[in-house]
């Protein structure tokens, strides 16, 4: 019989949440269910996703980033075809295979000099987790600081990193020395710093959860007092990296020099997982110092030939198209064709952000009417407005995007780097439909609470 996957598939089209209830998270089909946001996707095509009814929805979230390309980029894909169709002599193991020497030469070409060794991985946290080991062999060190609201992975380790408490609820003890200050207060980073027993400091440049930012001159200064204690100043680019914020390297809109830069998502062309920790040579050699410690740390899949080959095609692709100056002119037009909107509406507090990575946020007006009804949303759940955005967003105008954190009223944007004028224009107009609804009347909420009470009839 063999096998055979657009008849397995067309057999069993439609059984999505069912096999998931069954088999796999139950809650995440309830809540999908529950926003109404239960689709059935059979495509992706560049900035969009496409149902089972054809319908194209306008791709926002772009699996949290990943999709820096878009969805099926022809030249990833071609490229994979053609590795399959090599028969590469895949994790040998004991093998120094060419392609993932060809994309740490790559990645280490694209970083500022001093980055000169890659350890591959699977995935975001991973790179997190080997970097929080490389930093406390090399320096001999056990303590770890973080900035709050972090989010650097929700394994073990990069958990320990976490500052969402709704994270690490249930899961500890985690590791211990982790401590975490306030983006922003160089004394706070100073006083645990001078404690002399911090191996590195981990920081996002722009923050995943609510795009918080901080100012050149505490990035500056945080650098300095790394350096000036001993301390490893670590880059979790995992989001913000390869174009995302309009520069490849988020740091370089600040002129940083990290000691260790983290990379994922966005490597993987949208195909294959893929992580890296990027270090210098001192770093490496003294985790790996002798033959007895060549596979200190290692991953089954981590120099996979078909990760390395995505990673290589999508480093071309985004020299031969441009990508990160594209990055940076669409966020400009973004954020001047978003102002007006903050202007228009008592709501909406603020546009922030670098490039594509985008933090639209929302707080309490002024009028009283108005007042009374944020109070009351407020009341019943913290950050509820930001979901009513969300939610007609994409059951009115087929836009996918998200809240930006637990109890906060920030929705973030994270289009595909390919997107264009018109599908900023096709949001702008999306956005202000939606909130021109929540500031004139009170349809908005009855169409999220119509929605939550067909899903609790269904269930």
């Amino acid at each position: 019989m063999g096998f055979d996957l657009a008849s397995l598939m067309d057999a069993r089209r439609g059984e999505n949440f069912k096999l998931h209830q069954e088999f796999l998270n139950p809650q995440l089909a309830r809540v999908l269910k529950t926003l109404g946001m239960d689709r059935f996707y059979e495509k992706g095509e560049g900035c969009y996703l496409i149902d089972r009814e054809g319908e194209r929805y306008l791709d926002f979230l772009s699996g949290f980033g990943v999709y820096a390309l878009g969805r099926s980029h022809p030249v990833v894909k071609q490229a994979l075809k053609e590795a399959i169709d090599l028969d590469l002599p895949n994790m040998v193991q004991f093998d120094c295979a060419l392609l993932p020497g060809l994309l740490a030469e790559a990645l280490v070409a694209r970083t500022h000099e001093g980055l000169e060794r890659c350890f591959f991985c699977n995935s975001g946290a991973e790179a997190i987790e080997a970097a929080i080991k490389f930093s406390k062999y090399s320096t001999g060190r056990s303590r770890v600081l973080y900035v709050e609201h972090a989010f650097h992975g929700l394994t073990n380790g990069a958990l320990s990193l976490n500052g969402g408490k709704e994270f690490k609820s249930g899961f500890g003890p985690l590791l211990p020395g982790c401590d975490a200050v306030a983006l922003g207060d160089l004394d706070a980073l100073e006083r645990e710093l001078r404690r002399g027993d911090v191996a590195a400091f981990v920081v996002e440049l722009i923050q995943g959860k609510g795009v918080y930012m901080a100012s050149e001159e505490y990035w500056r200064g945080a650098e300095a007092l790394c350096r000036k204690h001993g301390t490893l100043f670590v880059a979790d680019e995992v989001q913000t990296g390869l174009g995302r914020t309009g520069r490849l390297w988020a740091h370089e809109h600040y002129g940083l020099r990290p000691d260790v830069v983290t990379v994922s998502k966005a490597l993987s062309g949208g195909f294959v997982p893929i992580g890296a920790t990027i270090t210098s040579t001192a770093i490496f050699e003294k985790v790996f110092s002798r033959m007895e410690r060549a596979v200190v740390h290692s991953t089954t899949f981590g120099r996979n030939q078909l990760a390395m080959v995505a990673g290589l095609a999508t480093l071309q692709t985004i020299d031969d198209e441009e990508i990160v100056d594209r990055a940076r002119v669409s966020g400009e037009s973004f954020a001047k064709s978003l102002q007006p909107l903050v202007e228009k509406y008592e709501m909406f507090k603020e546009v922030r952000g670098k490039g594509l990575m985008i933090g639209l946020e929302f707080g309490e007006p002024s009028s009283l009417r108005l007042k009374s009804r944020w109070k009351m949303l407020e009341s019943a759940h913290k950050g509820l407005f930001s979901q009513l955005v969300v939610g007609p967003l994409f059951n009115r105008h087929r836009i996918l995007t998200q809240v930006a954190a637990d109890n906060v009223n920030i929705v973030k944007l994270l289009p595909p780097l390919i997107c264009g004028q018109e599908e900023i224009d096709y949001f702008v107009e999306a956005l202000d439909d939606v909130l021109n609804d929540a500031h004139k009347n009170s349809s908005l909420v009855f169409e999220f609470g119509k929605n939550l009470a067909k899903s609790a009839l269904h269930r």
